[in-house]
C-alpha cells in the first residue's frame, strides 16, 4: 500500500481509540485530564518517549 493510502487509516484509528475513553467513561476522562495538568513537564515527556518508542517496536515486530 502507498503511505497516502495508509496514513489516513492510521490517523483514523488514533481518532477513534482516543474517542474511546470520553465516549465510555466521560466522568473519569475528567479525572485524567486533571492530573495530567497536575504532573511535571519531564514526566509528561518520558511517557510521551515512551508512547514513541513502543509505537516503533510495535512497528517493527508487525513488519
Amino acid at each position: 500500500m502507498d503511505f497516502w493510502q495508509v496514513l489516513p487509516v492510521a490517523l483514523a484509528l488514533v481518532l477513534i481509540i482516543e474517542g474511546m475513553l470520553p465516549f465510555l467513561s466521560p466522568q473519569r476522562w475528567r479525572q485524567m485530564i486533571v492530573s495530567v495538568a497536575q504532573m511535571d513537564d519531564r514526566v509528561i515527556r518520558n511517557i510521551g518517549l515512551g508512547s514513541m518508542l513502543l509505537g516503533l517496536l510495535m512497528l517493527y515486530l508487525v513488519n
